[in-house]
């Protein structure tokens, strides 16, 4: 079992915080086995079996409950009068599961962590219901160093990178390429066909899943660029495959609520202000992407690392934009939670003093103090017009020492 240190490390530290902790993030991402962790973490401080109590709702004998008051009902009979550590995973299943949450949030003999595998879990009444009372975790799919972790007689790091940048991150994917790797793909259609059938065509009863189809296509294509909800709607239209901006606005909201793909905002950096309408977007796996579209290793490399620098920079903590300077775009404006600000610009590589100028020059133009960095697979690291040079594959096996990325409400 990979350990995820930088999950693990936030549920040590909320335990016994009277907050409902929340483990959000697309399904097979690891939230139960997050949990199984964290249960190994309390075994080993003499909590006993009788003081934890699990739940997940996917598994058939928890789906006899006839009511969440009997599920409530029968979790307190169980419990002990010490601290008892109850775990409730994909919660949003149970029928008025915002009752059954809160009812177990009140008794104060209750620790409670629960998971769910769609944003309509903190987008409901559960978010109004529980102000100020969850902290949620956003969990994602293997980060480089777990990945790595994963393959421990693997000794070459570029060869564990090129299968990690062209193929996906997913735990259970992990494990069926080490013993079955031509069995990957048939895996990741299965969930890509469960997460946009379940967790979108059915759950939003759409009667055209052919629309959604075509923008999830176009989104993929266009990692890291801009986009807008206009955007897309021409582009469709152009093809004969009219969608309404309305239409793809609704969409693209319910491929971030299934977790599917991420939105970021763009930052005005010289204005310090947020700008409206047009967003890059980020897909959770590269291999979801590859259901979707065809994907050469040797093609698009500067926009999937850009796609696994965004998510190593969710990890590591703060609110990630993408800049806007005078000179063109920085690809990451980094927020932190003390206030502090930090810059990166992402390429694959940078083979001569021309790319190097075109990459550092939206950089260079950034009057503040804040760091600025310049991520690539070159071996340089050293510092160009205040630009500090990172060799990538180095940066992504750091120990982070990361924020926490803590939303609560």
């Amino acid at each position: 079992m990979i350990n995820r240190n930088t999950y693990l490390k936030q549920l040590i530290a909320l335990r016994g915080q009277k907050l409902i902790k929340v483990v959000t993030g697309i399904r097979r991402c690891g939230k139960s086995t997050l949990f199984e962790l964290f249960k190994d973490v309390l075994k080993s401080e003499s909590i006993t079996d009788d003081n934890i109590h699990s739940y997940n709702f996917e598994e058939r004998e928890n789906q006899t409950f006839s009511s969440w008051a009997e599920i409530y009902d029968t979790i307190v009979s169980k419990c002990t009068e010490s601290t008892n550590y109850v775990f409730l995973d994909e919660v949003q299943l149970v029928p008025q599961f915002e009752k059954l949450v809160d009812a177990l949030f009140v008794k104060k003999n209750i620790d409670l962590y629960i998971t769910g595998s769609n944003a309509y879990l903190l987008s409901s009444e559960l978010a109004t219901l529980l102000s100020g009372r969850y902290i949620a975790i956003n969990l994602h799919p293997y980060s480089f160093a777990e990945y790595v972790s994963a393959f421990h007689n693997e000794t070459r790091i570029d060869k564990l990178f090129n299968r990690y940048i062209n193929g996906s991150c997913f735990p259970e994917a992990v494990n069926i390429f080490q013993t079955s790797p031509d069995m990957v793909n048939a895996y990741l259609r299965s969930l890509y066909e469960t997460v946009v059938v379940k967790d979108i065509v059915k759950r939003r009863r759409l009667r055209k899943f052919d629309s959604l189809q075509r923008i999830i296509d176009f989104v993929f294509d266009s990692v890291g660029s801009v986009v807008s909800p206009n955007n897309i709607a021409d582009c469709l239209q152009k093809n004969a495959n009219g969608v309404s901006h309305n239409t793809v606005q609704k969409l693209l909201t319910y491929l971030m609520e299934s977790y599917l793909v991420y939105p970021v905002r763009l930052y005005n950096i010289k204005g310090k202000r947020l700008l409206a309408a047009n967003y890059k977007y980020y897909v959770v796996d590269l291999g979801l992407r590859n259901i979707v579209n065809t994907n050469r290793p040797d093609a698009d490399l500067g926009h999937k690392l850009e796609n696994v620098v965004y998510f190593e920079l969710m990890r590591r903590g703060g609110e990630v934009f993408a800049g806007r300077t005078d000179k063109g775009e920085v690809d990451f404006v980094v927020k932190k939670y003390d206030g502090r600000m930090e810059y990166y610009q992402v390429a694959y590589r940078v083979d001569d003093e021309k790319t190097l100028n075109r990459e550092i020059s939206s950089l260079k133009c950034i009057r503040d103090a804040n760091p600025k960095y310049l991520l690539s697979l070159d071996f340089d690291e050293s510092v160009v017009d205040g630009v500090q040079k990172i060799n990538v594959i180095d940066w992504l096996l750091q120990s982070d020492g990361a924020e926490a990325p803590f939303f609560s409400d």
